[in-house]
């Protein structure tokens, strides 16, 4: 009775240390989503773009304040912006994406975006380098910083993972590409095709 009541209490043990493992690793993994809207919105939009893609700045710039404005804001849509750098400006850029703080990742995104064609008018990859330095400077990144996330290897390999399993999984063949509820949009990504998907969900 008494190895039964052992091996009971060692196996409820281990499923506690599997559990708060699993936990962890779902909280990390949450952390390094950024995200527009409430967990609770019926309709969930992923977003896979790359910051160096004109369609994608002008997806950001003039789709995603519709979206909010129509859907985000009512609490019907939450948007999930997914780094797929095409790249390497626009995958240091992601690097320095997930260097910033969570409530700084929206105010970034919008900068890049909207100054796009300013930061990736260098003619290497070390003057683009300095454009971004210039523009995360006035988010709280000092150019040490700025050079540590660069070479951070977590924070490559987190997005290049994620980059290499939203291949696999959506087979993405360009940005910028949306998932509405795990299904791929079809057509161009603008605002109608976007509404009318919403729409027929909510």
């Amino acid at each position: 009775m008494k190895l039964k009541l052992f091996f009971v209490t060692k196996f409820f043990v281990f499923l506690l240390l599997v559990c708060f493992k699993s936990y962890a690793e779902d909280l990390k993994s949450k952390k390094n989503i950024i995200t527009i809207g409430s967990n609770n919105a019926i309709v969930k939009i992923k977003i896979f773009s790359s910051f160096t893609c004109p369609h994608c700045a002008t997806f950001h710039n003039k789709v995603v304040p519709e979206i909010k404005k129509k859907y985000v804001d009512s609490g019907k849509v939450q948007l999930i912006f997914i780094d797929f750098p095409l790249d390497q400006a626009a995958f240091n850029a992601s690097k320095i994406l997930h260097c910033l703080g969570e409530k700084k990742r929206i105010n970034f995104m919008d900068l890049i975006y909207e100054n796009q064609s300013e930061w990736t008018g260098g003619s290497n990859i070390e003057d683009i380098n300095k454009n971004l330095k210039k523009i995360v400077k006035n988010l709280g990144i000092s150019s040490i910083s700025f050079d540590k996330c660069l070479i951070d290897q977590d924070i490559s390999d987190k997005i290049l993972n994620g980059r290499i399993e939203a291949s696999r999984k959506y087979t993405i063949n360009s940005t910028p590409t949306v998932i509405i509820n795990e299904e791929k949009l079809d057509g161009s990504a603008n605002f109608k095709n976007i509404k009318k998907k919403i729409d027929k969900i909510i």
